[in-house]
């Protein structure tokens, strides 16, 4: 048994937690989050050249890696309660930065409008990427059943339920999308953001197309692959961040029904019809109980942080990173992080009083974009403000603060085997290439 000391651990407990600022122990992940976060904007980007393409490495990786590393590391590893608390904090910050992208959607309503048949027929990218190159690839490492829940999307949240309602949640199916759901949340802003950078460097695709296939269903992923477009294109900034969020709302809104009645019944039988070649080993049915609660390890946080307090966190630590990123101060910064924690309680409770039925970020993003729509009297006024936070400094924060919540996955990613890492980065990156591929082929139809 180890006997590192552990950081911020506290007694065990079967009830959540609730820690404040009150707590000390809380100020250990306020200030990690701050110092690394400044640390990660400070050091900048750093560009890769590989012959023709280059790799762009933005301070949000730095960020991750630090974080995660100290997250991960077993000399003093942080508690299970701070990486809860962390994680919990992450959750906020995800709909902040969909509230600060939600500012750039409302003023590009008519480039929206423009390029709506390729938004939607992108999406098939997003559904065959994974299927048609992913799944082969799953098969010929002969991962069995799992394949099936690993490869038929890219697996975040509502993935589980999908595969647990069709297979059960003791299958080998689930164990698969238990597998590709710890290998996103670990490694999957890094492989599309690195993905994203060699696809722009090459400069044979529009800038429009790269952002529409940003919108892989995952917050973070559709950030990472964002900010390395912007970082190759900054003058079209506006209009990258406005298709990409957009994409990733359509890709969260149609995930879920596509799915279910098309990505499941066609990764089993794309299975199938393969293993017949490469012979597949047999899996045993594991133990439900043991899945589920592996499952709600991961879903769920046993220490969470009150929501007033999480903003309040966040909006310093990104405050910080926004001076640095910008290297001034303005007041109309601390005015947007108050319109942005605003937009972000408002969306949440939304949510709530319509009992989860529309989801926070989907309310938030709708509100904001309507906020700085043409329609709007204070739309101009409200655009130039939070021009004021670049939007880079935002997801550099909000990635540090995942990291740190990383550790406690590490140990359930380090059993499910090596298999995961071939087809979890061919996953990841079929899903954005094919996408933007369609939306290249569908930009071009429709004359853009």
């Amino acid at each position: 048994m180890s006997t590192e000391p552990v950081v911020g651990e506290a007694p065990a407990t079967a009830t959540k937690a609730l820690m404040t600022l009150r707590d000390k122990r809380l100020w250990i992940i306020v200030g990690l989050s701050i110092v690394i976060a400044c640390i990660a904007q400070a050091i900048g980007p750093a560009v890769i050249p590989l012959g023709i393409a280059s790799v762009t490495l933005l301070p949000m990786i730095w960020g991750l890696i630090l974080a995660g590393g100290i997250s991960g590391q077993t000399w003093r590893p942080l508690g299970r309660n701070l990486q809860d608390a962390a994680t919990s904090i992450m959750g906020v910050a995800v709909l902040f930065l969909g509230a600060r992208l939600s500012l750039e959607i409302g003023p590009s309503i008519p480039l929206l409008l423009q390029a709506g048949p390729a938004l939607l027929l992108q999406e098939l990218g997003h559904l065959f990427g994974t299927l048609l190159l992913a799944l082969p690839l799953a098969v010929m490492l002969r991962m069995g059943p799992a394949t099936v829940g690993a490869t038929f999307s890219i697996d975040r949240e509502g993935s589980f339920a999908m595969v647990s309602e069709r297979y059960g949640s003791d299958s080998p199916q689930y164990r698969g999308v238990l597998s590709m759901y710890v290998f996103g949340t670990v490694f999957g802003a890094i492989i599309v953001s690195l993905i994203a950078s060699l696809a722009t460097s090459l400069r044979i695709f529009d800038p429009l197309a790269l952002a529409m296939g940003a919108g892989v269903g995952s917050g973070s992923m559709m950030a990472a692959a964002a900010s390395v477009i912007i970082a190759e294109h900054p003058e079209m900034q506006q209009q990258v961040l406005a298709l990409s969020a957009a994409s990733n709302l359509i890709t969260n809104v149609l995930g879920l029904y596509i799915g279910v009645w098309v990505a499941l019944p066609a990764a089993d039988k794309m299975y199938k019809a393969l293993s017949k070649r490469w012979k597949q080993p047999e899996e045993r049915a594991g133990n439900a109980a043991e899945m589920e609660a592996a499952t709600a390890s991961l879903l769920e946080t046993r220490t969470s942080v009150p929501l007033g307090t999480s903003l309040l966190i966040f909006s310093v630590a990104g405050l910080l990173v926004a001076m640095i990123a910008k290297k001034t101060f303005s007041f109309d910064m601390i005015v947007t992080f108050a319109l942005l924690s605003g937009l972000v309680a408002l969306s949440i409770w939304l949510s709530k009083i319509t009992k989860h039925r529309i989801p926070a970020i989907v309310s938030g993003m709708t509100l904001g974009a309507l906020a700085t729509s043409p329609i709007s009297p204070i739309g101009k006024w409200l655009a130039h403000t939070a021009e004021s936070v670049n939007f880079l400094s935002i997801i550099t924060a909000m990635l540090t603060v995942a990291g740190l919540g990383i550790g406690k996955d590490l140990p359930l990613l380090k059993s499910i085997g090596w298999k995961i890492i071939p087809t979890g980065v061919v996953a990841i990156a079929a899903s954005f290439i094919l996408s933007v591929v369609v939306a290249e082929f569908a930009l071009g139809a429709w004359g853009h």
